[in-house]
């Protein structure tokens, strides 16, 4: 460009002093993606599609948040397991329950629920069951001798193989260690005898306490040993068993199991509020609970279930229990099963004796959801799951109903929202008493006239029937 005439910058000068700047020419600024995406780096990752359940809104993009295991498995999600981290107060439990509510809006859907917690003799899932018309299966040993209630883990419904290694995890969840070879062939025996020769009615576990308590002699052959050390071998897995058949635990699992269980319900919740969540109890009672349903719930159908554990420390944490839901969650995807492990945290489970069992488990967990936590919780979380840097800065920022979402690493900040027709049902006192029941009442949660976004959900929640062939 050639240099300006000296008289012509004087008289512009003058003008731009008497009239104000003169309008220069810009270049239009221009950047790329990556430079975009640099400087923007949370709202850098695409969304999930509009195929799904709607959890609520992007806190930087604004845009509307869709999640669906089933819909998103392939090439953006290799597993359907979903891990929801949080602290009581922040919207964990509105959470599960408006997601089972929008599933069961799809035909094909089908969900059990451990309810772990609850208030006032009933467990926190008992309100939507009682709107939905359901019984919800409660599991009380203070009240099983008086209940109809029964879940035998002999049950023939479950596999020889099956019931073996469920009795090994009962026992050694109970003694807080392995079984050593002596007593694992003790039980075996018993095992193996009760199974062969009850064939006129269903085995329970006092066969199997009785016969190690007077093993055959056949079983003390078949080692070259005396009588009395086979009995010896059996005496502390005979002792744990009686717990199950005339203990504290007694009434829940010595019998024949209860006839007319309803399992093709669309929503089934096992209410184990009355089992003392810090005892041994809990994870014995999971154990049951969780291979019994695998061997009788779960089925090579078209329906797409999801099992969503309360607690599930309980399942992670104990080596034996946990090695039995591997097993499970590997055959998730060939029978359509998303496993939903709620945990307060992460540290609850991966300090614990089953460290090795947890981490696999977390391994299949493709989605992540976390709450807010304090910093140094956000920085030990971050590490195990890999979160970028920018989602552990904030994690500690979160309110109530804000969460990080991680789905096989497209990472969000997330708001979820809930209708004035799930309010009801979502926000009851039992739920809101442990921590900050208003903050999320009246913070996150706005009447649809106050807030658009809520307004929209209910809008895109009700099309579904229209757009998605549900009910």
């Amino acid at each position: 460009m050639s240099p300006r005439d000296p008289l012509t910058a004087i008289t512009d000068a003058f003008t731009s002093l008497l009239f104000g700047r003169t309008e220069t020419t810009r270049l239009p600024v221009r950047t790329s993606t990556g430079q975009a995406q640099a400087v923007y780096l949370p709202t850098a990752a695409p969304g999930l599609g509009d195929s799904g359940v709607i959890i609520g809104r992007e806190v930087y993009s604004g845009k509307g948040y869709i999640y669906d295991p089933f819909q998103l498995y392939g090439q953006q999600l290799p597993a359907p397991h979903w891990l929801v981290l949080g602290e009581s107060g922040n919207g964990k439990s509105a959470l599960e329950k408006t997601y089972v509510l929008r599933q069961l809006r799809f035909r094909d859907r089908q969900i059990i629920v451990l309810d772990a917690q609850g208030e006032d003799g009933v467990g926190e899932w008992n309100l939507i069951a009682q709107e939905l018309g359901i019984t919800p299966i409660r599991l009380d040993p203070m009240a099983a001798l008086d209940s109809d209630i029964r879940l035998n883990p002999l049950d023939p419904a479950i596999t020889t193989t099956g019931q073996l290694a469920l009795l090994r995890t009962i026992i050694e969840v109970a003694l807080g260690r392995g079984l050593d070879e002596r007593a694992g062939f003790a039980l075996k025996v018993a095992h193996a005898y009760v199974h062969q020769t009850t064939t006129d009615r269903q085995p329970i576990l006092t066969d199997i306490v009785e016969r190690l308590r007077h093993p055959l002699p056949e079983a003390a052959d078949a080692m070259n040993v005396a009588l009395e050390d086979v009995r010896a071998w059996g005496l502390d897995v005979a002792l744990v068993l009686d717990r199950l058949v005339d203990g504290d635990l007694r009434g829940m699992f010595d019998g024949p199991t209860t006839v007319g269980i309803d399992l093709d319900a669309p929503l089934i919740v096992f209410d184990l509020s009355h089992i003392d969540r810090n005892s041994i109890a809990m994870p014995i009672l999971m154990a049951i609970v969780g291979v019994w349903l695998e061997h009788t719930w779960i089925r090579p159908d078209r329906k797409k279930r999801i099992f969503l554990v309360e607690e599930a420390w309980h399942i992670i944490n104990s080596p034996s229990v946990a090695q039995l839901f591997q097993r499970l969650l590997k055959f998730g995807r060939r029978l359509g099963l998303s496993f939903v492990a709620v945990v307060h945290h992460l540290s609850d489970v991966v300090d614990g004796a089953a460290a090795k069992e947890a981490a696999a488990i977390l391994k299949m967990a493709s989605t992540r959801t976390i709450y807010a936590q304090k910093s140094d919780e956000a920085r030990a979380t971050g590490q195990v799951l890999g979160l970028p840097r920018w989602a552990v800065e904030i994690i500690p920022t979160l309110t109530p109903g804000m969460a990080v979402w991680d789905v096989n690493g497209n990472v969000q900040v997330v708001k979820h929202l809930v209708t004035e027709a799930e309010r009801p049902l979502v926000f009851t006192d039992r739920a809101m008493t442990e921590s900050a029941p208003r903050a999320l009442a009246e913070e996150d949660l706005l009447p649809a006239d106050e807030d658009p976004y809520e307004a929209e959900t209910a809008a895109r929640v009700m099309s579904f029937e229209k757009r998605q062939g549900v009910r």
